[in-house]
């Protein structure tokens, strides 16, 4: 036990857009967005219990190494989505592109990596038959969590 408070999750994630209107539409036409509300220079799009904060006015050039991760409920359709929009998918075994802002995104599948959502929340997104893949369960199994 420690006297330290713990991480439990991530709340959200803020990407600087260069123009917040054309960030909802890229992003809009590779992923199913909805939006959890709008403030001046911002937009939320929504994950269930989590959401992104797109934040108009990239100031930085791309990052190099640094990213975020997105579980998505289908990696292969995102990857056939970024292949229509034209969005050039990083080479290798994993799914990794760069928004027209820079930022560089790595896709996940739910179904293969350890992160969970309650089963309330998967219901309410419509998502109640998202089931882990065996290598995933056994690596929640392993720290004692599924």
């Amino acid at each position: 036990m420690t006297d330290r408070p713990r991480l439990v999750g991530i709340n959200h994630v803020a990407l600087e857009v260069g123009d917040l209107e054309e960030a909802l539409a890229f992003y809009g036409s590779i992923f199913d967005l909805h939006l959890r509300g709008r403030e001046p220079g911002m937009a939320f799009v929504d994950m269930g219990d989590q959401f992104i904060a797109l934040s108009a006015g990239r100031s930085d050039p791309p990052d190099g190494a640094r990213h975020f991760g997105l579980v998505v409920d289908d990696k292969e359709a995102v990857r056939a989505a970024l292949e229509r929009a034209g969005v050039r998918v990083e080479p290798g075994r994993r799914l990794d592109f760069r928004d027209p802002w820079g930022n560089h995104v790595q896709v996940v599948d739910y179904r293969d990596v350890q992160f969970t959502k309650t089963p309330g929340v998967l219901d309410g997104m419509g998502l109640d038959g998202l089931d882990k893949r065996p290598e995933a369960l056994r690596q929640l199994r392993d720290k004692g969590l599924a």
